[in-house]
């Protein structure tokens, strides 16, 4: 019971602020007939409505008047949905601007019913979304069969116990963003789907408090932080936020390995770089290395594999890499699994990419900021994830805006969007009054969403300077039209629909990637067969086995030489596949594939796979070293070490480049080709063996030039060395 204590316990009843009413449910806050309605409104999203305006200070009337046209009596279902999206928005202006307003219960409670009003705003929607919601419950318990509620999930228990009606995802992505601190627009799909992973894509309150909760608890704690309190001793920049670090107790350090060093310490991650401190004898921590994320030294991080003398045999470490640094492996211990590095991969990489939308669209001052805050909060709320429901989504279900942009077909369309809307988001000078608070007739809705920056600035781990600072401008917002969509998400819709046809297909990939390398062997030989026929008929041809089919076959070629045909080949065989291609498009019935048929090789021991794989590096490095003695005994030609191969080579070099002087590019491929293919000819093949024997003791007789092997540097003196000299 220990969830629905935590869920149910504590600050359950709330207190009352004087502006909002005792946030205990729709239900405590429905109509009385005093207050009358408002059409066509349902009771419940015209109580949404009422507390926003009271809230806003101003008369609900007021707050109405904006929306009073043509569409209230065409489209009513749109026009009651365009009013709650306005008035939470005015509302939630204000409510943010309490630096505490995430560990208030009753804006959980606000910004909850907000969602519920705009799903259902009108009476016959809210009607439905009831009886849909009754009958959920009820068919729940009809599964339980009367069994003991000690054997069922303990959240679907306490949300059979607080019976609140669900959140669907189209009301979650049109609220939350209003609050920066909640929810960003390019993740908040994803962040509702890690919300509700386990409760069928629906979200209750109970998850949602939950996770506002423990929100709260991380910001507070990266206040706490930022502020002096358990910080590092490192020498921050103005506007640098620690955003985690890892191996604060000696128990559980971070590894760093350079080459076959190992260090441990403490890694600790700001939105503008990465500080290792490594850990003394004393068990004290030394001077941080500073591993800059900010400037352009063509970062790249990537995951790898690791372990003690440069040995890869744990996947938990982290691979940073620069134009200034060598490789620089990170390990993150874990007993079990990899989340750990997983985490701190995700957050390295979404401050890079941070960074590197800065530079490309050059963004400076607040416009700087506002980016930074993004990916800082994006950071928060992945942590959240992390720790209150133990999930990390990733690649297209990843929460971090600036790594899902990347990684999204066609993502830069995102950013274009985003930095458009930053530009249009440039501060204006104007007074800090409360907008809510306007007298004027007409309320209008300046900066629907707060930018993340300002919300930095109210939770206390942002100061901006002062030609910035938002307590005196106000802006000008438009990323999000009232009943409309915007740019950014227009953009973000089209990424996301070809990120299913990408998903599509990495799901077939999974299936037919194969861990034994006989099968792959097999798999690829039956792929490439017909090449191999093809080549194993041409090689037949040249051996000259069959004299009918190699003469037929050398006139066809030669005269296709000659006549210039052979210049189309390669264009007939493009246009050929086009027309196979289109003919299965149109005459295929658009037929699944079938599946390819691959007759599985007879298994082998792990002795024989080591013995096969020993055999195969053998062969390799065969290669490699006459590879090498090739390059070797040309370099000896090319410098005269052995004279009298040398001017024969330099004849047969002034032969040759008089003959392409002389003779046209078309005879000498044909020459070259009949010379080839006329090998085995039963005519010349006595030349040719002796011909080839006479080539092969030459090239025996030509020494190779001389090698000389240094010991290399020592890495560790040369790494510390650099160390010493930041």
């Amino acid at each position: 019971m220990g969830l629905l204590e935590e869920l149910f316990g504590g600050d359950r009843h709330g207190h009352s602020r004087g502006r909002a009413n005792k946030a205990s449910g729709m239900a405590a806050d429905a109509p009385t007939p005093s207050s009358g309605a408002i059409p066509p409104l349902s009771s419940a999203a015209a109580s949404v409505v009422r507390r926003c305006a009271r809230i806003a200070g101003v008369p609900v009337d007021q707050l109405l008047r904006r929306f009073d046209g043509e569409e209230q009596a065409s489209r009513p279902l749109a026009y009651a949905r365009s009013v709650v999206e306005y008035c939470s928005y005015i509302a939630l202006r204000v409510e943010t601007r309490r630096q505490d307003h995430l560990g208030d219960r009753e804006f959980h409670s606000l910004t909850y019913d907000m969602m519920l009003a705009w799903e259902a705003p009108d009476e016959d929607t809210d009607a439905m979304f009831q009886k849909t919601a009754f009958s959920i419950l009820h068919d729940d318990e009809d599964d339980d069969g009367g069994g003991s509620i000690f054997y069922s999930s303990p959240t679907q228990m306490a949300i059979q116990v607080d019976g609140r009606r669900t959140v669907g995802p189209e009301a979650f992505a049109k609220i939350t963003p209003a609050c920066p601190a909640i929810a960003h627009p390019i993740t908040v799909r994803n962040l509702f789907d890690a919300l509700t992973n386990s409760t069928g894509g629906r979200l209750h309150f109970l998850i949602y408090h939950k996770y506002l909760k423990k929100l709260d608890q991380v910001l507070s704690l990266a206040k706490s932080i930022s502020g002096g309190h358990r910080a590092p001793d490192l020498e921050l920049s103005d506007g640098e936020i620690i955003l985690d670090i890892y191996g604060t107790t000696t128990t559980k350090p971070v590894l760093q390995h350079i080459g076959t060093s190992t260090w441990p310490g403490r890694l600790t991650l700001t939105n503008h770089a990465l500080y290792f401190e490594a850990i003394g004898v004393d068990f004290s921590y030394g001077e941080a290395a500073v591993y800059d994320l900010a400037r352009d030294l063509k970062q790249s991080v990537k995951r790898e594999s690791t372990g003690p003398w440069g040995a890869h045999l744990f996947d938990k470490a982290v691979m940073y890499k620069s134009n200034s640094t060598e490789p620089v492996f990170f390990e993150f211990p874990q007993f079990k699994g990899h989340t750990r590095r997983d985490y701190w991969f995700s957050i390295i990489k979404e401050v890079l990419h941070a960074h590197k939308f800065i530079r490309k669209y050059r963004l400076a001052s607040f416009q700087k900021s506002e980016a930074l805050s993004v990916a800082t909060l994006g950071i928060l709320r992945y942590r959240t994830l992390k720790e209150g429901f133990h999930v990390l989504p990733a690649h297209f279900k990843t929460t971090l805006a600036f790594n899902l942009a990347e990684k999204l077909p066609k993502g830069d369309k995102i950013l274009e969007a985003m930095y458009s809307q930053l530009k249009q988001h440039c501060p204006r000078f104007g007074g800090s009054q409360n907008p809510g608070q306007s007298n004027s007739d007409e309320l209008t809705l300046v900066d629907p969403f707060p930018l993340s920056a300002y919300t930095m600035v109210t939770m206390g781990l942002l100061t901006l300077k002062k030609e910035d600072n938002p307590e005196e401008r106000d802006f000008a917002a438009r990323d999000v039209q009232i009943g409309g969509t915007s740019s950014m998400q227009m953009a973000l819709e089209r990424s996301v629909g070809y990120s299913g046809r990408v998903e599509a297909a990495r799901a077939t990939l999974d299936q037919v990637k194969l861990e034994d390398i006989d099968t792959n062997v097999a798999v690829l030989k039956e792929l490439l067969y017909p090449l191999i026929e093809i080549g194993k008929s041409l090689l037949a041809l040249t051996e000259w086995d069959e004299p009918f089919k190699s003469y037929v076959f050398l006139l066809c070629f030669l005269y296709m030489v000659y006549s210039g045909w052979i210049w189309f080949v390669f264009p007939g065989f493009l246009l050929g596949s086009t027309i196979f291609m289109l003919w299965n498009k149109h005459y295929g019935n658009m037929q699944s594939i079938g599946a390819f048929e691959i007759i599985t090789p007879p298994p082998r021991r792990t002795v024989e796979q080591l013995l096969a794989l020993q055999e195969a590096i053998s062969q390799v490095e065969a290669h490699v070293q006459a590879g090498n003695i090739f390059l070797l005994k040309l370099r000896s030609l090319m410098l005269a070490a052995f004279p009298q191969s040398t001017n024969k080579v330099a004849g047969a070099l002034v032969v040759a480049a008089t003959a392409f002087m002389l003779k046209p590019l078309r005879t000498i491929v044909l020459l070259i080709l009949l010379e080839v293919y006329t090998r085995q000819m039963p005519v010349r093949k006595k030349s040719s063996e002796k011909l080839v024997r006479r080539l092969r003791e030459w090239w025996l007789r030509i020494p190779a030039a001389p090698v000389q092997l240094l010991k290399p540097q020592d890495t560790t003196r040369r790494w510390r060395s650099r160390l010493r000299s930041r």
